[in-house]
């Protein structure tokens, strides 16, 4: 038996939304309004009473699964590792297919954002680069190469 429907959104928690948010918009996805969530439903799905949020929905141009960032303002939010490497455990990176993957990265760069470590191509049919974002998120950016 199947569960899933459907691959809805991926989570990502971060201290300042409006810069995390301006990051992925300058790559090119598009905001939602930012909204606030509190009360006995995000109490009970977190696990922790009490608890708001603010939230921005981003999607890439055309739809498809969706980047939810959270921002707490209660409680505050934890540390978390902004220079984790790509081996550690949990959520590494998010990955977009892009069309021109130098002009991101240089975009990127311009914006103060580096390579994890450098562009690569895998088989002759993809190029790829981790570029480390705000907060430390890990940015996989990818363009298919054209024959």
């Amino acid at each position: 038996m199947t569960f899933i429907r459907r691959f809805d959104h991926v989570g990502i928690t971060v201290a300042d939304l409006d810069a995390v948010t301006a990051f992925f918009v300058s790559l090119g996805l598009e905001a939602d309004r930012k909204m606030a969530v509190e009360g006995e439903f995000l109490d009970t799905v977190i696990g922790m009473t009490g608890a708001r949020t603010e939230i921005v929905m981003l999607r890439a141009p055309g739809g498809g699964t969706t980047l939810e960032l959270s921002s707490f303002t209660r409680p505050d939010h934890l540390p978390g590792s902004p220079a984790a490497p790509a081996n550690e455990l949990g959520l590494r990176n998010v990955a977009f297919e892009v069309h021109d993957l130098q002009a991101a990265v240089d975009h990127a760069a311009a914006d103060g954002y580096g390579l994890v470590g450098g562009i690569g191509e895998y088989e002759g049919v993809w190029r790829m680069a981790y570029v480390r974002g705000p907060e430390g998120i890990i940015v996989s950016l990818a363009e298919r190469i054209e024959k």
